[in-house]
């Protein structure tokens, strides 16, 4: 996940890459000082952090400029000028927060940002392309979604079940939850399995082409009407 803030005060530039740190410790962080550098990157942005009141370019015309070339970008801005507001829906923006930004406040905004981009695949839109970048060892591992079979909590560690391997790396279930997107479903909270895998289940268990994983007794009935909207999809 690619995470950019702009904003033209270095202050501010720290302390939202520090709280956007602590939030997702696996996410690859970027900063500008200003809407023109900003508009020279020409990699992918997953979420941006945006600043109004910048000289030269503005963050309201950065936004224009950078809605021509990518309509996907969750667009967040933080600001301290409330006026513009009616303004950020013209570029399709997520949110809208003023500055001071309430730790609380900007957490909860992220997240929703996150299970946004979980639905519509990270990295690319391809279903069969998304992936996620995990950091194992101090060694960075691209794990495409769809070779996980399931992933659990073990020993403060997540453990991500693919068919030839396994791999382990510290995060929280709740991040790799809401990146996974649809066809993922959550029975336990220290399970997650991607649907594609199950080849039966009843409601204590779910068996997975590699490995059995524990279903909670409410969430059953979730984990079956998913299921089915799962397979009706897959015809």
């Amino acid at each position: 996940m690619r995470v950019a803030i702009c904003d033209d005060e270095k202050n501010i530039r720290e302390l939202l890459e520090d709280k956007v740190k602590k939030l997702y410790p696996n996410a690859r962080i970027i900063c500008f000082s200003s809407g023109e550098e900003l508009l020279l990157f020409e990699e992918h942005i997953d979420i941006l952090l945006l600043d109004i009141q910048m000289p030269e370019i503005n963050g309201m015309e950065t936004a224009v400029e950078l809605r021509k070339k990518d309509k996907n970008m969750i667009l967040i801005f933080v600001t301290a000028a409330e006026e513009y507001v009616f303004q950020a829906f013209d570029v399709g923006a997520f949110h809208y927060l003023v500055k001071p930004v309430n730790d609380e406040k900007l957490a909860q905004i992220l997240n929703k940002a996150v299970k946004e981009l979980g639905s519509k695949g990270v990295g690319t839109c391809k279903n069969e392309d998304k992936y996620l970048m995990i950091n194992s060892g101090g060694v960075h591992i691209k794990v495409m979604l769809e070779d996980i079979v399931y992933a659990e909590v073990f020993n403060r560690k997540i453990v991500i079940h693919k068919m030839d391997e396994n791999i382990e790396y510290y995060g929280k279930m709740s991040d790799l939850e809401a990146l996974t997107g649809d066809d993922f479903f959550r029975p336990h909270r220290a399970y997650l399995v991607n649907l594609k895998y199950v080849e039966k289940y009843d409601a204590s268990t779910i068996y997975l082409e590699k490995g059995n994983v524990i279903m909670a007794k409410q969430n059953y009935p979730e984990f079956v009407k998913k299921y089915m909207k799962f397979m009706q999809k897959r015809g």
